[in-house]
């Protein structure tokens, strides 16, 4: 078999854009020379690893296959350069880590900023995700690290536990809900909500149940943070879905009331994720350890 680290990072440029054309201009070639270079793939390997067709290509059983090896071998290589980077003078790392929403808003701020004081050439990128999509990413090497609720996380990723977290209703303490403690999810569907942006993985995650119920939400607000969900709540706008913890910290300084729902998908243990702790580049490793001796605190 002959090919090279170039035929496999365009082979992966190809698979994530679902285009020869769009995989050479990501990879900075030219059109000709990237179809040449897929096929000398395919003949290297025997079989075919694209379809073809009008509107693009997709991946054979042969291509899926590749794929998760080929980014296995980019993330090796990418380890590689992490660890000889640090024998090189004020050299700077980065690390690639998916969260989900509660991890992103609530969790993992204070950790992460005490990491980066501790490591001033080390830099963290934090995208937001949905735990079941962080999952995969952490499975075929797409991220190095991910913050995810754990009952979403397959067996062959290794994790660590964070923390807890419970997802509660918030209502105006002059609502119609001021009299429970507890209620089911099935019972406020049909109300109005105050929620987060569509595009966070926390709102997907609820809507998904909603949907599950035969219901879609209605939303007389949608905001940036739980903040200002909290107070469009207190203000008896709708209700909402909010982390304990985001919860518990607005209560304090505003009308509302915490109401616990009896869903079993409200309460998540929320875990650390990665797929070996031993293949890690070395920043991203120092990160995971940073964050294990966090949850113990």
């Amino acid at each position: 078999m002959r090919f090279d680290l170039v035929d496999l990072q365009l082979f992966l440029a190809v698979a994530d854009t679902n285009s020869i054309t769009r995989g050479a201009e990501r990879t900075n070639m030219a059109l000709a020379s990237a179809s040449e270079r897929i096929k000398g793939l395919e003949n290297a390997l025997g079989v075919a690893l694209l379809s073809r067709g009008r509107r693009g290509v997709t991946l054979t059983a042969a291509g899926e296959n590749l794929l998760g090896h080929a980014r296995i071998v980019m993330q090796n290589v990418e380890t590689m350069r992490g660890d000889l980077a640090g024998y090189a003078s004020g050299s700077k790392a980065s690390v690639h880590m998916m969260a989900n929403t509660v991890g992103l808003s609530e969790h993992l701020p204070k950790a992460l900023a005490a990491f980066l004081r501790e490591h001033p050439n080390i830099s963290v990128d934090v995208e937001e995700r949905e735990s079941t999509d962080i999952a995969q990413a952490v499975a075929n090497g797409a991220a190095e690290l991910g913050f995810a609720a754990e009952h979403a996380l397959p067996d062959n990723i290794d994790r660590f536990p964070f923390s807890e977290d419970r997802l509660v209703l918030v209502a105006s303490l002059r609502g119609e809900f001021s009299a429970r403690r507890q209620i089911n999810f099935a019972e406020v569907v049909d109300r109005d909500f105050v929620g987060l942006t569509t595009s966070t993985a926390l709102q997907v995650h609820i809507g998904k149940h909603a949907a599950r119920l035969g219901a879609r939400l209605r939303f007389r607000a949608r905001l940036r943070d739980f903040d200002a969900i909290c107070q469009m709540v207190a203000a008896n706008v709708g209700i909402a879905v909010v982390p304990e913890a985001a919860a518990r910290r607005c209560a304090a300084s505003m009308p509302i009331m915490m109401i616990r729902i009896r869903d079993p998908w409200a309460n998540r243990r929320l875990a650390i994720c990665f797929r070996s702790l031993k293949a890690l580049p070395r920043p991203a490793r120092l990160l995971a350890e940073h964050l294990r001796a966090a949850a113990k605190t």
